[in-house]
């Protein structure tokens, strides 16, 4: 896997680097890689490979449930240990198993992110048009998603970790989404992760760290 430079990535990550809204901070950030192997990548593909066949064998020994239909397709094993690739680039101090991994990753759709992303960013998206006008923030984000990996061909996935194994999660973290655009055809894929961040519990104010849950149910408004 190889990191990639994109202008298009530029102005949005500038702009969610760090969203400030007092008490809280919307914090995003967008990464493309080409999944060309590099380095150690293809050592480390097969080592996943293997794990998966193995955890698949021990799933029938033990007789319990069937795997997925996702583990026994070998194109789609091969898209899992991009996605986990991804994520070892991504966070080169954290040790991703694959057979774990498949918990986490969800394929999603563009209209179940839109949902997603239009109801936790919604005050993020006005602050967008406040300061750059023109286009809503979901719409110069689908402009340069489609310039990177051409959206109408891209396979789309969640990744939602554990929290206590989630290494997306900051300190005072309430709420943390990470998606994945997976173009097959180009073997590219964009990291976009957005999360929002407690200001009292980042900056001290608050003793306990506290990890919150997905729904933020401290807050009544969403994009907080």
């Amino acid at each position: 896997m190889k990191f990639l430079e994109y202008t298009p990535l530029d102005s949005l990550n500038d702009f969610l680097s760090r969203v400030n809204f007092g008490d809280r901070t919307i914090k995003g950030c967008l990464e493309a890689y080409s999944c060309k192997h590099t380095g150690t990548d293809k050592k480390l593909s097969l080592s996943l490979e293997h794990e998966i066949l193995d955890y698949l064998g021990k799933s029938y020994d033990t007789d319990s449930s069937s795997p997925s239909d996702y583990l026994l397709s070998r194109s789609s094993r091969k898209t899992l240990i991009y996605l986990v690739l991804t994520l070892y680039h991504m966070y080169p101090d954290y040790d991703f198993s694959s057979v774990r991994a498949h918990q986490f990753f969800v394929e999603e759709s563009w209209d179940s992110f839109k949902l997603i992303f239009d109801t936790y960013m919604f005050e993020t998206s006005k602050e967008w048009v406040e300061r750059n006008g023109g286009n809503s923030l979901l719409e110069d984000l689908y402009r340069a998603l489609d310039e990177v990996v051409r959206l109408s061909e891209c396979e789309i996935y969640s990744c939602n970790p554990e929290c206590d194994v989630d290494p997306f999660l900051e300190k005072g973290s309430i709420w943390s989404f990470n998606f994945f655009f997976y173009n097959r055809k180009l073997k590219r894929v964009v990291s976009f992760r957005f999360c929002c961040i407690s200001n009292l519990v980042a900056d001290g104010f608050l003793v306990d760290d506290i990890c919150y849950n997905d729904d933020g149910e401290i807050f009544d408004d969403m994009d907080m």
